[in-house]
């Protein structure tokens, strides 16, 4: 199969709309837009949420309380098992590090070490924050965990 061999599926193709070209065609008159007034106007444009003047329901409603989304810092997870997808020279391991091993994004600066997985070597890992899980781990495994 070649590009210049490929075809539509049947019906992905409509012919244009023809609007105010005679009742014959089903869109004459109005040309779809109803009856008068300011939707049928062209350049008229209603924002969302009006009601004509009439006081409308998202200002009729209480607005209360506060929502901490807007300041939420998502902290990426790494887990120990992925310490092994490092080489085995690294002997310390940061964000820095994980960043350029691709297993976190660039400029990310904290991460949170979680306990899935196995550690088989020592490391000097240092993280914002670790599950006792995981510490437990790098530490039987003759290592160290820093919070920094």
């Amino acid at each position: 199969m070649k590009l210049h061999e490929l075809k539509n599926v049947e019906g992905a193709i409509h012919r244009k709309k023809r609007v105010g070209c005679g009742e014959g065609g089903g869109h004459g008159k109005t040309s779809g837009r109803g009856g008068k007034g300011q939707t049928a106007r062209s350049g008229s444009s209603i924002r969302p949420g009006f009601e004509g003047g009439q006081m409308p329901l998202y200002r009729k409603l209480p607005h209360r309380g506060f929502n901490q989304a807007s300041f939420r810092v998502e902290i990426p997870v790494v887990n120990v098992g992925d310490f092994s997808r490092l080489g085995a020279e690294v002997t310390e391991v940061n964000a820095a590090v994980l960043a350029a091993a691709g297993i976190i994004r660039g400029r990310v600066t904290t991460v949170k070490v979680l306990g899935e997985g196995e550690i088989t070597r020592a490391v000097k890992v240092t993280a914002a924050k670790f599950t006792e899980s995981a510490k437990a781990k790098i530490e039987a495994a003759g290592g160290q965990a820093i919070v920094g």
